[in-house]
């Protein structure tokens, strides 16, 4: 059965603008809550693939999304590669070990090796396509991972961080020891990318969340090179497969014309108008987004938007989303009108 989200995804006609949300399995369902509460912490329900999948699912049914995401986390790729991982109340995910010299990257595992180790992610894939194929509807299944340098900032902060200071003084101070950490990375994710798509996922996509915490003069040696490298290889073996790129916060990026790759789907951030990213790229990729996610909390915001996303991108070339994940106060109710109101617009009957 073709799949809107993906006709979509390759800027074929499709009979509406499909919509999903990024972090749409998540805090503000409270039968996500039930299943984690089960589950005994956000580790656990990584790495259970029954109750992995189940919230994986919720949204399609509970807020009608036309795609599902998969549930995990992009730092199971760094505590595979043999890190230290915990999620501290209050402080989020932390290394214990985080990774500051050339012989601290040595001790760890890369390569295909290292991605084997996430037979949890794949073992979740494989039941979701199950799942999935039973229900014969047109629902896809979006596999996902963190860029490089995202990934690369937590590994060698030890957690998440609000001026990146160690990564970045790690970039002017000694560029080859970050590069090296990139190159581990980006091998890592190619393989993990793969294994997904081999699992039974119809797309995938490359968060760089951090991406704003670089100078746009350095962005492209830092990390878009390494999510193009990514893609390059997913393409290369898998033409059929969308991917989607998402760098969080570089409209001057943007700006300077300097987005290139074999990639489908550019992912805009809430930041960056969405008259600009179709001016600069809306011909050469799909746009995914923007909207901004605290609009969710008025529908009245939510409604306003979304009609002007229609306005911009006529009902072509686009996917819509939020410009980055929904929170967690944010009303179910809410979270249902912006993909009704999505739908309405875009003409579904």
């Amino acid at each position: 059965m073709s799949k809107i989200f993906i006709d979509a995804c390759f800027g074929k006609e499709t009979s509406y603008t499909p919509v999903w949300m990024m972090r749409q399995a998540g805090r503000y369902l409270p039968e996500y809550m039930q299943v984690r509460e089960d589950a005994g912490s956000f580790l656990d329900l990584c790495h259970d693939p029954e109750k992995a999948a189940e919230v994986t699912i919720q949204p399609l049914d509970i807020v009608g999304v036309d795609a599902a995401i998969l549930f995990s986390d992009i730092l199971v790729i760094p505590d595979e590669m043999g890190m230290d991982l915990s999620f501290v109340k209050g402080e989020g995910p932390v290394f214990s070990d985080p990774v500051r010299t050339r012989e601290d990257l040595d001790k760890l595992l890369g390569g295909e090796a290292a991605a084997q180790k996430l037979t949890y992610v794949y073992d979740t894939i494989k039941l979701l396509r199950e799942k999935l194929d039973a229900r014969g509807d047109d629902k896809a299944l979006i596999g996902f991972t963190g860029a490089p340098w995202t990934l690369a900032t937590y590994m060698i902060e030890g957690q998440g961080s609000k001026s990146y200071a160690i990564s970045k003084k790690m970039m002017y101070s000694d560029p080859k020891l970050l590069h090296a950490i990139l190159a581990k990375v980006t091998e890592v994710v190619k393989y993990y990318l793969q294994k997904q798509i081999e699992a039974g996922v119809d797309a995938v996509q490359i968060f760089d969340s951090w991406a704003a915490a670089i100078e746009p003069a350095k962005y492209d040696e830092f990390s878009w090179k390494y999510m193009v490298e990514i893609a390059e290889y997913i393409k290369e073996k898998f033409p059929h497969i969308p991917v989607i790129l998402f760098p969080k916060g570089i409209a001057a990026f943007i700006e300077c014309g300097s987005v290139y790759g074999n990639f489908d789907v550019f992912g805009v951030d809430w930041g960056t108008p969405m008259a600009l990213a179709k001016e600069k790229l809306g011909e050469k990729y799909v746009l995914q987004g923007n909207m901004e996610p605290c609009r969710l909390y008025s529908k009245e915001a939510t409604t306003e938007c979304v009609e002007a996303l229609q306005k911009i991108m006529g009902g072509k070339r686009h996917i819509f989303n939020l410009g980055h994940g929904i929170l967690p106060d944010v009303p179910v109710e809410n979270a249902k009108h912006f993909v009704s109101e999505c739908h309405r617009v875009s003409g579904k009957r």
